[in-house]
């Protein structure tokens, strides 16, 4: 029997994708409820191999899903609301045509809503999967905290966002769970560690919200994605404080709740508030104490049997246990200039207690008089009054010490001093091919010299007569150790030839002959030449090169390139130090100079 011819594209790639057109025909969806659909339940385009075959021979590029994905979405019950959904706003835009404002309302007060619980126990079936993928939810969320009444972004969603945030600080400070902060232009970067997963998020600055001229953001789609997330983080905050013997939802301060937003006159309220609030202890389980620190940790053997490992393990659990209790026992007061937010988390993080000026923000726990306060954070050139019982320092203090996990001397960052510079504590250190600036590779190798510290004429002209010096030791020293040699020699050779005077002269040529093939000399050091040894290891790495499988070739050449790119980078940052610092010299040798002239004319 002859079997049946398979059609084109029914099998393979052509059958495993699906363009963006056949998706919406098959699911019957407009294109921003398929959008809507896709962001809640993870599906995205996807890049075939083979692009011609997988759009079934058509050209251009279109976007393409797989196939399998699509079928799931036939059966989500989602679809279904968004279908009840359209069925309703066409029987209101009918009611507002007619004017039967009656049957509006009855429609807006039975309109569907759709709920999205199981997506979030489908996506993240346990805790630790839902704290993997935290990273963008919380960048997200608190960049949504921070936004006013938008045109697509709606208000209920931004004061939930507002609410979620605080509570995941307050999991925070209660768990002692931050490792890392890092202030930049984008906003201030914090590290935390919980349950063995490492989270990083960004919180951005509190600036005035500045509205887009162009529509450059798609904020709905924005928007799409924080009705997600706000669910996830609903649920993480929930888990959080259980686990940690919290009551949950916290009784946090009257600004954060959606029921008072007429109170909340303008944003510098609103952050006010929000401080406040963070400064509050929230209440706990009745009957349950604060979380137990953790025990020591248990030494097991790794695969490879490795006891540098388990030390390493061993001294960074210590270093951790430190770190929690950093500032416990220490009172700080914030100026009023300094941003209060950050510092209030990170400090409270760690076991301090903070206040700042009651006349000017709510929440203040003690006044600036009190003299147990330790330390004042100012971020200003000079004060008029000042207390001799406290420190005052620069607020980068506080970010350095944490990211040193110790309390770092202040005598560099006093009120008024030019600071040092704020070194990134995200680095890798297992990665090659970083840039490092030079007080980054000072603080890791103590006898790193940095380009200042490069060494004169002088001492290079003495460095070398040391060299030629031991040269002309050594050389001499071979030279008697060749004398006392020869003198051996020459000290055996007579009773050798007074017992073979009978043999014939050509035996005794012959003798000598191998005597001296058999010889010890003095070795001549050869020294290579550094420019043929580069060049035979070049030639070398090229044959190397040419080894490597034809399957592999590109992937070869893309990591080569990626190597070169960052090459370049590295070189062109520090390039950009260099100038910075030969800038900087320069301005103080001319204030060197313009204080030499003023002091000659004085």
């Amino acid at each position: 029997m002859v079997s049946k011819r398979k059609k084109k594209y029914s099998t393979g790639e052509g059958a495993q994708f699906m363009t963006r057109k056949a998706a919406l025909k098959k699911l019957q969806l407009s294109l921003k409820d398929f959008r809507r659909i896709c962001i809640l339940k993870g599906i995205y385009p996807r890049e075939p191999r083979n692009r011609k075959r997988a759009q079934k021979g058509a050209g251009g590029i279109k976007t393409l899903y797989h196939t399998k994905d699509i079928k799931f979405l036939l059966h989500e019950p989602i679809i279904w609301k968004l279908r009840e959904l359209k069925v309703f706003q066409q029987k209101i835009r009918k009611a507002r045509a007619m004017r039967e404002y009656g049957k509006m309302r009855k429609y807006f007060s039975d309109y569907p809503e759709i709920n999205i619980d199981h997506i979030v126990k489908e996506r993240y079936p346990t805790f630790v999967d839902a704290l993997r993928d935290l990273d963008d939810c919380l960048t997200l969320c608190f960049l949504f905290s921070t936004f006013p009444s938008l045109k697509r972004v709606p208000r209920d969603q931004s004061l939930l966002c507002r609410r979620l945030t605080v509570e995941f600080m307050h999991a925070i400070i209660a768990a002692k769970a931050l490792r890392k902060v890092f202030v930049s232009v984008k906003g201030y970067y914090y590290q935390a560690e919980i349950e063995g997963q490492t989270i990083t998020w960004i919180v951005p600055h509190h600036f005035s919200f500045k509205p887009q001229n162009k529509d450059e953001v798609d904020f709905k789609i924005m928007s799409t994605f924080v009705e997600f997330y706000i669910m996830v983080l609903g649920f993480v905050n929930f888990k959080l404080f259980h686990s940690l013997n919290l009551v949950y939802p916290p009784k946090l301060t009257a600004g954060l709740n959606s029921d008072a937003e007429k109170d909340l006159v303008d944003e510098k309220a609103y952050v006010a508030e929000r401080v406040a609030a963070m400064n509050m202890s929230i209440a706990r389980v009745a009957g349950s104490n604060e979380a137990e620190e953790l025990p020591d940790i248990d030494v097991f053997n790794t695969e490879d049997n490795d006891p540098e490992k388990m030390e390493e393990a061993k001294k960074e659990a210590e270093k951790i246990k430190v770190l929690k209790t950093m500032f416990k026992g220490l009172k700080f007061f914030i100026n009023r200039e300094v941003p209060r937010e950050p510092l209030v988390f990170i400090i409270r993080c760690f076991g301090g207690e903070v206040s700042w000026d009651r006349d000017h923000f709510v929440g203040a726990t003690f006044d600036e008089s009190d003299e147990s306060i330790a330390y004042q954070i100012v971020d200003r050139p000079s004060m008029d009054k000042q207390y001799l019982s406290r420190y005052y320092v620069q607020p980068q203090w506080v970010f350095d010490s944490v990211n040193a996990r110790t309390l770092l001397p202040i005598n560099k960052y006093l009120m008024g001093a030019v600071l040092p510079p704020h070194l990134s504590p995200f680095i890798d250190k297992t990665k090659d091919q970083v840039y490092m600036p030079p007080e980054q590779r000072a603080l890791n190798d103590p006898n790193f010299k940095p380009l200042d510290d490069e060494p004169s004429d002088e001492e290079i002209e003495e460095a070398s007569d040391e060299e030629k010096e031991e040269q002309s030791e050594q050389e001499d020293g071979e030279e008697a150790l060749a004398r006392q040699y020869k003198q051996e020699m020459e000290q055996d050779s007579p009773s050798e030839d007074d017992d073979d005077d009978d043999q014939d002269p050509d035996k005794k040529k012959a003798a000598k002959e191998k005597k001296k093939a058999m010889a010890v000399t003095t070795g001549v050091p050869v020294k290579e030449h550094p420019y043929k040894k580069e060049i035979e290891d070049k030639q070398a790495f090229r044959l190397r090169e040419k080894l490597v499988p034809k399957k592999h070739r590109n992937l070869y050449k893309s990591m080569k390139a990626g190597q070169e790119k960052r090459k370049k980078e590295i070189w062109l940052l520090r390039k950009k130090r260099r100038l910075h610092d030969e800038k900087v010299s320069e301005e103080k040798k001319a204030v060197k100079r313009k204080q030499k002239m003023q002091a000659l004319e004085a």
